[in-house]
C-alpha cells in the first residue's frame, strides 16, 4: 500500500512555517533535530510548553521533520514508542513535569518492551533557579526538587541527561542518541529553558551509528561449546525467537539460523513476527495456554530450546519452570546454556559462533517435517465458546478474528497492515493469528498497558508507512479514546475495532471466571462494568468514519468497504456478548 493512500494531504495544523529567517543562528534545538533527521526521524509527536517553547518553535520551522500535535501526553508517548518499534527511533517533545509525568507509562512500556523514543523536555532555567532560590519561589509544575524529572526518567531510560548550558551540548546529544540505538530503548533529554534556543556548531553530516559491543573471546568460547553439546544432544530441538532479535536487526541472522538448523520455530507473543510468518519452519506463537494445541504439543515435546532474544514474562512461568535446563538462552542481558551463565557474550556474536558450526556440520535436521500451518477456519473456529454454537450470526472474539483475518488474506492486505494492541482478551485470541508480515505485530505483551494499541495506531502507521490495524477492548479504547482525534487531524487512515461487551472482560477472567458461566446468578463484579458509550456519535464529533456491527453479516460488509480509500480513520464498535469467553483466555484464568 502506498504511502499516499495512508496521509492524503499535510494537516493544516501541521504545515511548515517557511518563512525562518536565514540570520537566525544554529540553535542546540537545530541540532538535535538534526541528528534524528539523519537516523530517519521524519515525525516528532508533540504536547507544547512555556518551557519547551524554544524546542517546539525550532520545531516548526525545521524542514524535514512534521510535527504531530497529540492530544494528551499518553497519545503522543504510546505513538512514539509504536513509530520507534517500526522505524528505529522515535521523539516525543513534552512539557516539564505535569507533561513527563503523564507520560512515564508510556515510556516504562518502551523501556520494557525496548523502543528507543527521544523523551525532549526543558525545566525551569538558570534566571528561575536564582529568583526560586533568592526569594524561595516554587515555580509550575514543579514538586521542588527541579531535578524530579530526570531522577524519574533515569528509571525508565538507558541514559538521562539535563543541559545546564550550550556548553558541550553537541556531544552530550550524540551520546544520547548513540544509546538509545544502542540499546534500542528509550533516552531522557532536558534543558534549562533557554539552552534549546542558544547557538550550536552544526554537527557532522554522518549519522551516528550504535557502539559495536565485542565479546569477550573466551567468554564466548566456552559458551558456545556448551551450548553445542546441549544442542546436538536433543533429539527434538526448537528455536524459541523473541523481541530482542527483531529490535537488533538480527532478525536476518535468526532465519540463517533456522535454515542452516533445520529447526522448527516458535516466538513469543511479544516477539510475534520478528520474522515473516509464511515460512514453513514457524509453527505458531507460543502464548502458554492461550495457544492453538499445535504449538503446545511441540513445545511441551522438545529436549532442547535455543532461546534468542525472548523476554521470559511471568505469562512464561509453567514454561519456564518446566524448561529451564533444556534452555540455550542468548539475550542482550545474559547468555546461558542450561545452568551455566556466561558474562561478556553478545547475543549478536552467540547466533554468528552457532551458525558457523551449523554451517560446518551441515546442519542438525529433525527427525520430524514440520507441520502443515492451520488453515481458516481454524484456529478460530476450535477456541470460539460454545455458548454460541447455536447462534453462528453471533460476534464472538474468535469469529472476529476468523472472518477480519479471512479478509485480509483473501485481499491480499496482510503485507500493507500493521496490527497495534495492549493487553486485552484480543491480544491473546490475536496470537493465534498466521501469515503475518515481519515487524507487523505491535503489542503491550511484556509491559501489558490496558489502552496502549489506540494511542500507538498513529505512530505504528506513520513509522512502518503501513495501514494502523487496530483491535481494542471497550476499557482500553475508554482510556485514550481522544488518539482517534490525532489519527484524523493528520488524516491517517488507521482502523480502530473496539471489541465492545462493555467490561473489562479481562481483568473478569482473572478476578472470577465463573462470572462468564451462563444464567443471571453468574454476576461481573461492578468495577469491571463499563459506562455505555454512543460510538457513532464519537467518531463523528473526532472526525472519524464510523459503524456499528453486530452480526457476522454486518462485519463482513463492513470489512468490504474498508478497502475504500479514504483520508479518515475508521471506528467500528464490534458489539460481542458480555460473558463471551473465547478458548484462549478460558485456559488462562484456569492456570
Amino acid at each position: 500500500m502506498a504511502n499516499q493512500n495512508l496521509r492524503f494531504h499535510e494537516s493544516p495544523v501541521n504545515a511548515k512555517v517557511s518563512n525562518k529567517k536565514q540570520s537566525q543562528p544554529f540553535t542546540v534545538a537545530d541540532y538535535l533535530l538534526t541528528r534524528l533527521k539523519q537516523l530517519n526521524v521524519t515525525e516528532v509527536f508533540q504536547i507544547p510548553g512555556d518551557y519547551v517553547k524554544h524546542f517546539t518553535q525550532a520545531l516548526e520551522y525545521f524542514d524535514g521533520i512534521t510535527t504531530i500535535g497529540a492530544i494528551n501526553e499518553l497519545d503522543a508517548a504510546y505513538a512514539a514508542d509504536a513509530y520507534g518499534r517500526t522505524r528505529g527511533l522515535a521523539a516525543v517533545s513534552l512539557q516539564y513535569g505535569v507533561s513527563t509525568f503523564s507520560a512515564l507509562n508510556a515510556i516504562a512500556g518502551a523501556y520494557v518492551e525496548l523502543s528507543p523514543v527521544v523523551v525532549i523536555s526543558a525545566c525551569p532555567g538558570a534566571d528561575a533557579r536564582n529568583i526560586g532560590s533568592m526569594y524561595n519561589v516554587l515555580y509550575h509544575h514543579s514538586t521542588g526538587n527541579l531535578a524530579a524529572d530526570q531522577e524519574v526518567y533515569a528509571h525508565v531510560t538507558v541514559a538521562a541527561e539535563t543541559l545546564s548550558s550550550s556548553v558541550g551540548a553537541a556531544e552530550k546529544i550524540d551520546n544520547l542518541l548513540i544509546a538509545a540505538i544502542t540499546h534500542q530503548k528509550p533516552v531522557y533529554i532536558a534543558c534549562y529553558k533557554e539552552v534549546w534556543g542558544e547557538p550550536c556548531p552544526k554537527p557532522s553530516k554522518t549519522p551516528l551509528k550504535p557502539l559495536v559491543i565485542k565479546s569477550d573471546p573466551l567468554a564466548l568460547e566456552n559458551a558456545v561449546a556448551q551450548a553445542w553439546a546441549q544442542i546436538t544432544a536433543a533429539k527434538n530441538p526448537m528455536i524459541f525467537a523473541g523481541v530482542e532479535v527483531l529490535r537488533h536487526g538480527l532478525s536476518g541472522l535468526l532465519q540463517q539460523l533456522i535454515d542452516a538448523s533445520g529447526f522448527l520455530y516458535t516466538t513469543t507473543s511479544l516477539g510475534k513476527t520478528v520474522l515473516d510468518e509464511k515460512g514453513d519452519k514457524f509453527v505458531g506463537t507460543y502464548s502458554d495456554a492461550a495457544s492453538i494445541q499445535s504449538v503446545t504439543e511441540l513445545v511441551i515435546a522438545a529436549d532442547c530450546f535455543l532461546t534468542l532474544g525472548t523476554i521470559i514474562t511471568d505469562d512464561y512461568l509453567i514454561f519456564i519452570e518446566s524448561k529451564y535446563a533444556d534452555m540455550v538462552l542468548a539475550t542482550t542481558q545474559q547468555i546461558r546454556a542450561g545452568y551455566f551463565i556466561y558474562e561478556n557474550v553478545t547475543m549478536k556474536d552467540f547466533m554468528e559462533a552457532l551458525l558457523h558450526l551449523f554451517k560446518i556440520t551441515k546442519g542438525y535436521p529433525l527427525k520430524t517435517v514440520a507441520p502443515a500451518q492451520p488453515i481458516y477456519p481454524e484456529p478460530w473456529l476450535s477456541n470460539s465458546d460454545p455458548q454460541w454454537n447455536d447462534q453462528p450470526d453471533v460476534i464472538t472474539y474468535n469469529r472476529f478474528f476468523q472472518h477480519a483475518m479471512k479478509f485480509l488474506t483473501d485481499n491480499h492486505m496482510l503485507k500493507d497492515i500493521v496490527m497495534t494492541y495492549g493487553v486485552s482478551s484480543s491480544l491473546y485470541v490475536a496470537t493465534n493469528a498466521y501469515g503475518l508480515s515481519q515487524n507487523s505485530f505491535i503489542s503491550s505483551a511484556a509491559w501489558q498497558c490496558i489502552g496502549y494499541e489506540t494511542g500507538a495506531a498513529s505512530g505504528a502507521q506513520l513509522g512502518s508507512g503501513k495501514r494502523a490495524w487496530t483491535v481494542a477492548g471497550d476499557g482500553g479504547f475508554m482510556m485514550v479514546c481522544q488518539s482517534l482525534s490525532t489519527l484524523a487531524r493528520n488524516n491517517l487512515n488507521a482502523v480502530i475495532f473496539v471489541m465492545s461487551n462493555g467490561v473489562y472482560a479481562i481483568e473478569q477472567v482473572y478476578v472470577d471466571i465463573t462470572a462468564f458461566e451462563p444464567g443471571p446468578q453468574h454476576k461481573f463484579d461492578a468495577f469491571d462494568i463499563l459506562p455505555q458509550w454512543d460510538y457513532l456519535a464519537l467518531a463523528k464529533a473526532f472526525g472519524a468514519e464510523g459503524y456499528t456491527v453486530k452480526t457476522v453479516k454486518e462485519l463482513e460488509a463492513v470489512l468490504q468497504k474498508l478497502k475504500t480509500k479514504t483520508n479518515k480513520p475508521t471506528l467500528v464498535q464490534v458489539v460481542i456478548p458480555e460473558k463471551d469467553l473465547p478458548g484462549q483466555m478460558q485456559r488462562l484464568g484456569l492456570e
